[in-house]
């Protein structure tokens, strides 16, 4: 079984893949990923978003000549066109070390932790299921507020980009569940384990 365990902004999916990973299943997050192709498309992004560097007078490279990503993500995030232009370069990248995780794990069950799954339907075809992992929007901020320490302005601006993330799964007609997690770690557990048990061939 391989499973996408995605939701929005501080609703519980790092919890929910911890909790598939005590059951046994192998896990990979997708951010993680994300961030080694930055480094590893560091030449290809310099490339593309160099003049918009200069034009926002931001500076693209630490001083070690790695990508910086509060400077990358200033850049894509204030224009969806330029979010694309930075998807394509990364987006192949990602594609193909998830694909050789799930080639090394291919006789575990495996959860792989991703927020936008959607924007690469190659991957999303592959998933027996996504779980979504939700929680009202005002305990998603709370949670967020302790966990990140974030400005509340920040926070926001993340829950708006994250606007509609349900519907657009289930508008590529994704096998998905939607989990609240609205109680204890041990509630949302019993959740998952029910989900699991239905899961199983003749049951």
């Amino acid at each position: 079984m391989i499973l996408c365990v995605t939701g929005p902004m501080a609703a519980g999916k790092n919890l929910a893949a911890r909790i598939l990973e005590k059951k046994g299943f192998a896990s990979i997050d997708a951010d993680t990923v994300a961030h080694d192709a930055v480094d590893s498309c560091r030449d290809a992004i310099l490339k593309e978003f160099s003049g918009e560097a200069r034009k926002l007078n931001i500076q693209l490279e630490t001083s070690d000549k790695k990508i910086d990503r509060r400077a990358l993500a200033a850049i894509v995030f204030s224009d969806p066109s330029l979010l694309k232009r930075q998807e394509d370069i990364v987006y192949p990248y990602i594609t193909e070390r998830i694909n050789e995780f799930f080639n090394l794990n291919a006789q575990k069950d495996i959860v792989l932790h991703a927020t936008v799954l959607y924007k690469i339907p190659e991957l999303l075809a592959k998933m027996d299921a996504v779980l979504f992992i939700d929680a009202p929007t005002l305990i998603r901020f709370i949670r967020a507020r302790k966990r990140d320490g974030l400005s509340a302005r920040h926070i926001l601006q993340r829950f708006r980009n994250q606007k509609n993330l349900f519907a657009k799964y289930k508008a590529l007609n994704a096998d998905i569940l939607r989990v609240w997690n609205i109680g204890s770690e041990k509630r949302l557990e019993r959740k998952i384990e029910g989900f699991l048990y239905k899961s199983q061939p003749g049951i």
